[in-house]
C-alpha cells in the first residue's frame, strides 16, 4: 500500500509540475525559444529534476518543448511561435470545437437557447470591454476563452473535452503573446460568434460545424498577420 501511495504522489506531483510548467510557457514566463536546463526550472519549482524531466518530456510530445540535437547533449527549448504552427494549431482547435458544436445543435431546444443566451452575454462583454479606455486585455482575453469553452463544454463528451483540454492552451499561447486588442478585430470576430450563435439555436450541426471553423480560420488569418508585422518569436 505505501508503494502505491508514493507512486500516487509521485505522479501527483509531475502532473503539478506539467501544469505549472505548461503556464509559464503559454503565458511568455518562458520565452519561445529559450533554452531548457532541468536543473534551474527545478529550483525555480522547488522540486527535485525527476518530476522535472518528467513534465518535460509530456511537454515536448505535445510540441511545447522542442528537442535541439547537437554536441553531446540532447538539449530543450521552449517551442517558437510560427505562423505555420499557429495555423495547423487553428486549424486542429477549430475541428475539435466544430463538432462540440456539432454534437451541441443537435440537443434539446432548451439546452441550445440557454446555451445561446450565456454566448450571447459573452460577447456583450467582449465589445464593452474592447471598447474601454485602455482596452481591458485580460478581460477580453477571458471572454473569449469562455466563449469558446461554454459550448464545448455543453456539447462534447469526456474524450472531446480531453482533447480540447490538451490543444487549446496551445492556440492560448498564440493568443496571449500576440495579443491584439484592435476593437475592429474584437468586432469581426464578434460577428463571426453571431453566426455560431445563430446554427446552434437553429439547431444545425453542419452550419454549426461550419460556423466555428470559419470562425477559427479567419483568427488564424488575424493572427499571421500580426506575425508577419511582429516577427515571429523564438525562431532561428
Amino acid at each position: 500500500m505505501a508503494s502505491i501511495a508514493s507512486t500516487t504522489s509521485a505522479l501527483d506531483q509531475t502532473t503539478r509540475v506539467y501544469l505549472r510548467l505548461r503556464e509559464l510557457i503559454v503565458r511568455g514566463r518562458l520565452a519561445p525559444g529559450s533554452r531548457i536546463i532541468e536543473t534551474e526550472l527545478a529550483s525555480r519549482l522547488h522540486v527535485s529534476r525527476t518530476p522535472v524531466r518528467a513534465a518535460l518530456q509530456r511537454l515536448n510530445q505535445e510540441g511545447y518543448v522542442l528537442t535541439l540535437e547537437g554536441g553531446r547533449q540532447t538539449r530543450l527549448s521552449v517551442s517558437p511561435l510560427t505562423e505555420e504552427d499557429a495555423r495547423e494549431i487553428f486549424g486542429i482547435v477549430g475541428e475539435i470545437e466544430g463538432l462540440a458544436a456539432r454534437l451541441l445543435s443537435a440537443k434539446e431546444a432548451e439546452i441550445r437557447e440557454e446555451v445561446c443566451a450565456q454566448l450571447e452575454a459573452l460577447d456583450a462583454g467582449l465589445l464593452t470591454a474592447a471598447a474601454a479606455q485602455p482596452p481591458e486585455v485580460e478581460g477580453i482575453f477571458r471572454l473569449f476563452t469562455d466563449f469558446h469553452r461554454r459550448y464545448v463544454e455543453a456539447g462534447a463528451g469526456a474524450r472531446l473535452l480531453h482533447l480540447h483540454d490538451a490543444i487549446k492552451p496551445q492556440a492560448d499561447r498564440y493568443r496571449r503573446l500576440y495579443s491584439s486588442t484592435q476593437v475592429a478585430r474584437i468586432r469581426a470576430s464578434v460577428t463571426e460568434h453571431r453566426a455560431i450563435i445563430a446554427s446552434l439555436r437553429d439547431g444545425k450541426p453542419d452550419q454549426a460545424h461550419a460556423a466555428v471553423r470559419r470562425n477559427w480560420s479567419n483568427a488564424a488569418d488575424r493572427l499571421a498577420g500580426v506575425i508577419q508585422r511582429s516577427g515571429e518569436l523564438g525562431s532561428w
